[in-house]
């Protein structure tokens, strides 16, 4: 692999600075010779490669939807040079067996590191404990364990769970959603709009009242708990009041809850359909400033790929989802960066550096310096263009940005030193 000298990038907004990556490390630039590669990085920002904590790549089972190679195209696209493999395929990925699996196609396909997040049950039932400690001690290494899709409502399989994990320092994503206050079928913010439209509510306590119990859960077992695509105010208030005793939770809020809301749905599109829903302006504004404050800890895509024939329903029958890895750090920058409410240490910290820590992760998030692995985004923060979601990396088209003007940030993705996406 080719010496790559990076000349002229600002450094996370900080300061100018020459980087050289050579053998997927980054080394002195002084060392470079005339045959290195230059990419001129003047007016570029350089971001240590994003990491997303969540992410559905479909393969293996829903092959029509996702692969792990559009998918972590899509990743490169979007500046992630790491994205956490959701367990709902098909097997579902809850022994030691599935998740090497999906860790080998990661390795063999994927243009971002692949890290298998395992099932928190088996088959995502609910009923008993998959193999977490068999995944944990397999090739694959799992540290997250999640259910995305099914809440665990079982309080003591819960409490189980988060005993387990604590002896290999994993931790326990929840996708929080009271069946019994929001079934399968619900699928709009509970309220006024949902009346009107005839369309099963969501009310924002199934979300908050499984957090505020997952949070005492994890306080009485001295574990760590992860709160999957955070949606609502009163879920932050809970988050503002376990951090505040010192509870090991985390939280993420996936980028089409800082900026879409209720208004889209008026229309009854399926490409707005998403789980948890999108919500009114309040729970906006509460989730930027829970992001800007750190109530919130990082950004997570819940990128989620959906074939035409799952998605183009009637809007309570279609599949519940939307892209987001290629458009997350745009949404970033249009919402928290261009209002002055983040700078660049701070998105690198909440897109790269805590993401890479909550799954252990050591080769990504690291600072860019000498001898660190050469994960590399370079971005040019003034750059914009009209979303066209014909031209996605994706197999999928469910795209809720199509036709949308939105920041176009990022020019190149550099993996362990290797360029996985160059803008022509």
């Amino acid at each position: 692999m080719p010496d790559v000298l990076v000349t002229g990038a600002d450094l996370l907004g900080a300061g100018r600075a020459d980087l050289l990556l050579r053998d997927g490390r980054f080394a002195d630039p002084a060392t470079a010779g005339p045959d290195a590669e230059r990419v001129d990085a003047d007016g570029l920002v350089a971001l240590p490669g994003l990491v997303d904590l969540h992410t559905h790549l479909r393969e293996p089972g829903r092959e029509d939807a996702e692969t792990v190679a559009t998918g972590t195209d899509a990743a490169a696209r979007g500046g992630f040079t790491a994205v956490l493999a959701m367990a709902n395929t098909n097997p579902v990925t809850d022994t030691a067996e599935a998740a090497e699996h999906v860790a080998a196609l990661g390795r063999r396909e994927g243009h971002a590191q692949v890290v298998p997040v395992g099932a928190i049950s088996k088959g995502l039932a609910g009923a008993e404990l998959a193999e977490l400690g068999l995944m944990a001690r397999s090739a694959a290494g799992v540290r997250v364990f999640s259910d995305d899709g099914h809440c665990v409502t079982d309080a003591r399989l819960m409490r189980r769970a988060l005993e387990y994990v604590r002896a290999f320092d994993g931790v326990i994503a929840q996708h929080a959603q009271d069946p019994r206050l929001a079934g399968p079928d619900a699928c709009c913010h509970e309220g006024e709009l949902s009346g009107r439209l005839g369309l099963p509510g969501w009310p924002a306590v199934a979300e908050s009242t499984v957090v505020a119990r997952d949070v005492q859960l994890a306080q009485l077992t001295r574990s760590r708990l992860h709160v999957c695509h955070v949606s609502t105010a009163e879920t932050v208030d809970v988050l503002r009041w376990a951090k505040a005793r010192g509870v090991d939770v985390t939280a993420e809020v996936a980028p089409h809850h800082l900026l879409l809301t209720t208004d889209e749905l008026a229309g009854y599109d399926p490409t707005y359909k998403v789980n948890p829903p999108l919500r009114p302006d309040e729970h906006v504004v509460a989730l930027r400033d829970a992001l800007a404050d750190g109530t919130v800890d990082v950004v997570a895509t819940d990128h989620a790929p959906h074939a035409r024939h799952d998605k183009e329903h009637a809007f309570a029958d279609a599949a519940p989802g939307m892209l987001g890895l290629e458009t997350a750090l745009a949404v970033v920058l249009e919402t928290m960066v261009l209002p002055g409410r983040l700078g660049w240490a701070e998105v690198a910290a909440r897109m790269s550096t805590v993401p890479a820590r909550i799954a252990r992760l050591s080769g990504q998030g690291r600072p860019l310096a000498l001898g660190e692995p050469a994960n590399l985004t370079l971005v040019d923060p003034a750059a914009r263009a009209v979303v066209d979601g014909a031209a996605s990396a994706s197999l999928s088209r469910n795209n809720p940005w199509h036709g949308r003007d939105l920041p176009d940030p990022v020019v190149a993705t550099f993996w362990a030193g290797r360029a996985t996406y160059r803008r022509t």
